[in-house]
This record gives structure tokens, C-alpha cells and sequence, in this order.
């Protein structure tokens, strides 16, 4: 499968003539790697089918065998996929034998959740195996859980709001792949509001989490709502009393943290009580109002992903 690389932009370009260096494989001096532009971070490649998905499943005149063919055509994905499909987390009433079995079942916005999961699981690897690494996937995992609950509430697509929330923090998953032990140990030992980590993140490689994640979702030519969701998760939630897809996941990563999945051990959370109180009334009532009875829903349903 080929790798996918950045356009560069004119201004990085005539900066960096001629520089190519692979940080994944090779590391860099810190350094250098402030000042390396990011149109030359050759990133091992995510999974290009997951981002096919995601790409196609906006399309309101996609066929149910473009999706087969193209989840099928990765047998090793396919294979994943169809696991995840029939494990206890989507529990359908008669496990699919094949990809077309499982779109037929679950339908196609549902693989769209699949895929992404399937796809941030395979990206990180090997580092999962390093606590900050998997506290990280879980915290993904659990705001996505938590995103898919208060779009219940009826004004955002569930299953948009699922892949919003897995998606948020695709940019940490980028700065773990370029730099995995340094990233790992700002994870460990950083201390403060969940937005704090920003600046230590610009200090170490030159750019957040959220504008790496913008940059992911713009090369690969996702949705618009998914980069605003990605570049804005850490901004201060709107005042006005609008509620979007934005502000739902902002909530979702918050409540995230409250409830024991933060994205580093040293977050400064808010209380479970507070968090719910700046719910709107809709989604207030469709949401669990004790936090372990939130908790048991987000353990079984990283229970069942990792299970598989």
C-alpha cells in the first residue's frame, strides 16, 4: 500500500528544499525537530481503506458493494473488522459471516465507527503496549462511547458523533507515532487542565495535537466538521447556548476525563455533577446521570474492542 505523504506548502518548501526525513524510523534532535516543517514528516500511512470509508460514507449515493469490495479488499483489515462487528459491542442478533452480511446488518454509518477504530488500533501498534499509549486509546475510545450517547439526545448523527469522538485526538496519535517515547513521557508526567499540554506539545515538536490532527484530516480529505472538531476540541465551549457536533465532542472529551479516561494521568478534571450541569436539557435527560453507570457502559464497550 503506498504511503501517503503532505502537499508541501510554497512557504515550507523554500524553507526545506530537499529535506526528506522519516522521524518515524530515524528520530530527530529536538532541535531539528521544532524547525522540521510538517509537509516533510513522512508518517507511516493510516490505514488507507478506514480513510476510504470515511470518505465514501458521506456520500449519500455510495452502494452497499463499493463498501464491500472496498473494506475486502485488505483482507487483514476485513478480517479485523468483522471481528469487531461481531463482538459484544454492536451484539447483532446473528453474527455476519461476511463484510457485505455485516453492512447489510449494521449498516454503513456504522462501519464508518468500525473502520476508524479498527484504523486507530492498528496505527498505534506496538506502542499500545506503553501505559500512557493505551490511556490515551481508551480516552479516544470513551469520548466516542460518550459522543454517540448524548447525540441520542437528537440533534447530531449518533454515528457521525461516534467517529467525531475516536477522531479528536488523531493528532496525538500522529505525535506518538513520530516521537512515541518522548511523547509518552510528556503524557506521563505532564500536570495541569487538559488544554495546558498544548504549549509543552508546541515546545517539543513545533505544533499541538489539534493543528497535527487538522493536518491529518485535511490530507486525507475528510469531512470539514471533522477538522473543526479536531483543531477546536480544546476551545472554551460557546456561550450562546449552540450545539453542534463541536460542542458535543468538547463536552463528551471532557466528560471523558471526569469519569477516570483522561488522555493523561495528571488532567485536572471537573466533577461528574458539574460536567452534567452544562448539558443542555435534551441531551441532559438521555445521559446517564451516575457516573458508574457510565463508567460499566464505557469499560464494557473497551472491554469488547480490546477483547477481539
Amino acid at each position: 500500500m503506498a504511503q501517503v505523504y503532505f502537499n508541501p506548502r510554497p512557504e515550507d518548501a523554500a524553507a526545506s528544499e530537499g529535506v526528506r526525513t522519516n522521524l518515524g524510523q530515524n528520530g530527530l534532535g529536538e532541535e531539528k525537530q521544532r524547525n522540521m516543517p510538517w509537509a516533510y514528516l513522512r508518517l507511516p500511512p493510516f490505514p488507507q481503506v478506514a480513510v476510504r470509508v470515511l470518505q465514501l460514507v458521506t456520500n449519500e449515493n455510495v452502494q452497499m458493494h463499493e463498501l464491500c469490495d472496498l473494506v475486502s479488499s485488505d483482507a487483514a483489515f476485513a478480517s479485523e473488522v468483522l471481528t469487531v462487528a461481531n463482538s459484544a459491542l454492536y451484539a447483532p442478533r446473528y453474527p455476519a459471516s461476511s463484510i457485505l452480511q455485516a453492512i447489510a446488518v449494521l449498516g454503513a454509518d456504522t462501519l464508518q465507527g468500525m473502520c476508524i477504530t479498527v484504523g486507530v488500533r492498528a496505527y498505534l501498534g506496538k506502542s499500545m503496549s506503553q501505559p500512557a499509549m493505551r490511556a490515551l486509546w481508551r480516552h479516544s475510545l470513551a469520548c466516542g462511547l460518550i459522543a454517540q450517547k448524548l447525540a441520542a439526545g437528537g440533534l447530531v448523527d449518533q454515528y457521525t458523533a461516534y467517529t467525531a469522538g475516536i477522531l479528536h485526538d488523531i493528532g496525538r496519535i500522529a505525535l506518538t507515532v513520530i516521537q512515541p517515547k518522548d511523547y509518552a513521557a510528556l503524557l506521563g508526567t505532564h500536570q495541569g487542565p487538559a488544554e495546558s499540554i498544548l504549549d509543552c506539545e508546541q515546545e517539543l515538536f513545533g505544533w499541538n495535537h489539534c493543528e497535527a490532527g487538522l493536518r491529518l484530516v485535511a490530507g486525507w480529505k475528510l469531512p470539514q466538521e471533522f477538522g473543526e472538531v479536531v483543531l477546536d476540541h480544546h476551545a472554551a465551549r460557546r456561550t450562546d447556548g449552540a450545539w453542534g457536533l463541536g460542542e458535543l465532542v468538547k463536552m463528551s472529551c471532557a466528560i471523558a476525563d471526569s469519569a477516570g479516561y483522561a488522555a493523561f494521568a495528571g488532567c485536572e478534571i471537573s466533577p461528574y455533577g458539574e460536567m452534567l450541569e452544562k448539558l443542555p436539557a435534551r441531551e441532559r435527560r438521555v445521559f446517564y446521570p451516575e457516573m458508574e453507570t457510565l463508567n460499566k457502559e464505557i469499560a464494557a464497550g473497551i472491554s469488547a474492542i480490546e477483547s477481539v
